[in-house]
């Protein structure tokens, strides 16, 4: 006999739907025996342009760093970014399972 899966609830936005997702297991939820592969040859995340005012020695700093690397350091700051707001993610979930 099979287990009962949870039902996914709606999310009303996408920061909603992270936060639950940080802190619940897919597992739960999904019949991975009803699963099959799908590729997305052309998926790309979507963009947005800002404007970011940084201090110019942090600029400098940020571009040596690229250029050791041979990145742009436009792409080492998402690389920076990203690496940062997953630990944050992940100390935000460890705090909400100690409660």
């Amino acid at each position: 006999m099979k287990a009962t899966k949870k039902k996914i609830p709606k999310f009303r936005s996408e920061d909603e739907e992270r936060e639950f997702w940080a802190i619940h297991d897919l597992t739960d939820y999904a019949d991975w025996s009803k699963a099959r592969r799908v590729r997305f040859p052309r998926l790309r995340p979507s963009t947005k342009t800002i404007s970011l005012r940084l201090p110019e020695s942090m600029l400098a700093e940020l571009r040596m760093q690229a250029n050791r690397r041979d990145v742009p350091y436009q792409s080492l700051l998402k690389v920076y970014l990203a690496d940062r707001l997953s630990e944050e993610r992940s100390a935000y979930s460890a705090r909400r399972h100690r409660r």
